[in-house]
């Protein structure tokens, strides 16, 4: 089994329950997730056995209501059997229409962090996955400086996801092992502090900010462009979307945190930075989860001759991330098993927009889907 907890209840982590338990069910294929059922843990292996969420509304509800309110379709009952704790906050929802609390409101971070571990003890957790919402964020660089936040309280200096791969650092040390997929812009496996964290506490780091809809196929047009020898001008790409992500990304600050994940690719694959504007660019609520994609590429060919790319399209947000999640889940549970501490590259370069370690750069997701098959020790499709 791979013991799954979930961090942030919100479209994606419900979508990936209910179609996780209808997988299991035998409901549903295997459609978006990308190593199917080739791994030697199963999808059918995975158990959610805990959900944190800082929205009063949802603290305390059985997951099945919650899941409710993001799947208008039937609702498999084994979600009734869990119920949302209350996990950290950290000004993470704040200027959104939600009345949020935390666990950081009513102790210090150092007790808050003792809670966890222990509800997680309980748990049998192996596989943390986070998809908070987007944060305004400031790395640490240093784990000392991480450390010293934590035990002076420094509730302004940190991040909720960065208080929670703190805990899950000291919980896979007692544990003897863990995992934590970090899917949100803040930089975890892009920071050496918690690189060296995890390294040292027997903890898997994957990251960061998954990389679904326009920004893979970006990568895969660009590493076309770079490979033929034609010379990128510019690059114009934007997402609008209508859910609670898209509503977060109105914060500057946190527009700010998705756009650099975002934009990294545009040197890494063409080995120059071409002008380019790359953004989650704006909130329509009438779009709900569906998110309106457009794309705009200028490049010069042989003989001087100027070609355009023009690419638009309606992809649904939460289900393209969620399918990656049940692979993420599993390949964790493969990274334990390996004594894989740290961050992996190679699991990373594939999912990841912004793939740690902080040296390490995107590259051609073909040839990173071939690297991480590799890695997980599946036989490669294409070489």
């Amino acid at each position: 089994m791979v013991k799954v907890v979930i961090l942030g209840q919100g479209y994606v982590a419900s979508i990936f329950a209910v179609g996780l338990e209808r997988i299991k069910r035998g409901e549903l294929g295997y459609y978006g997730v990308p190593l199917a059922n080739e791994l030697p843990v199963k999808i059918e292996d995975i158990e959610i056995v805990g959900s944190y969420d800082v929205d009063k509304t949802k603290i305390g509800e059985p997951l099945y209501e919650v899941v409710r309110r993001y799947d208008k379709g039937e609702i498999p009952e084994s979600l009734k059997g869990i119920t949302i704790r209350k996990g950290v906050h950290l000004r993470s929802l704040r200027n959104l229409p939600i009345e949020a609390t935390g666990l950081d409101d009513e102790m210090s971070l150092s007790d808050a962090v003792e809670k966890l571990v222990g509800e997680w003890k309980e748990l049998g957790a192996e596989v943390f996955i986070n998809v908070c919402t987007t944060e305004a964020f400031v790395p640490f660089e240093s784990k000392e400086e991480l450390i010293k936040a934590i035990e002076e309280d420094n509730k302004e200096r940190l991040t909720a996801t960065q208080v929670y791969v703190y805990a899950a650092a000291k919980y896979a040390k007692e544990a003897g092992g863990a995992a934590f997929v970090n899917a949100i812009p803040t930089l975890i496996a892009n920071d050496p502090a918690f690189v060296e964290l995890a390294k040292e506490s027997n903890l898997v780091l994957f990251g960061d900010d998954g990389a679904t809809g326009a920004t893979p196929l970006t990568a895969d047009i660009l590493s076309h462009l770079a490979q033929r020898n034609r010379y990128v001008k510019d690059v114009a790409q934007f997402n609008i979307g209508g859910n609670n992500d898209f509503l977060a990304l109105t914060d500057k600050e946190r527009n700010k945190s998705k756009e650099f994940t975002k934009s990294s690719i545009v040197k890494d694959l063409l080995g120059y930075d071409a002008p380019h504007y790359i953004k989650p660019t704006g909130f329509l609520e009438p779009l709900g989860d569906k998110k309106f994609i457009a794309m705009h590429i200028e490049y010069v060919s042989f003989n001087g001759a100027v070609d355009e790319l023009m690419i638009d399209g309606r992809i649904n947000d939460s289900p393209a991330l969620a399918g990656l999640l049940v692979d993420l889940a599993r390949l964790g549970k493969i990274a334990i098993e390996k004594k894989e501490f740290g961050t992996v590259y190679p699991v990373n370069a594939f999912y990841m927009k912004n793939p740690g370690p902080k040296e390490m750069q995107n590259i051609p997701r073909i040839i990173a889907y071939e690297k991480m098959r590799m890695w997980a020790g599946l036989k490669p499709r294409w070489f």
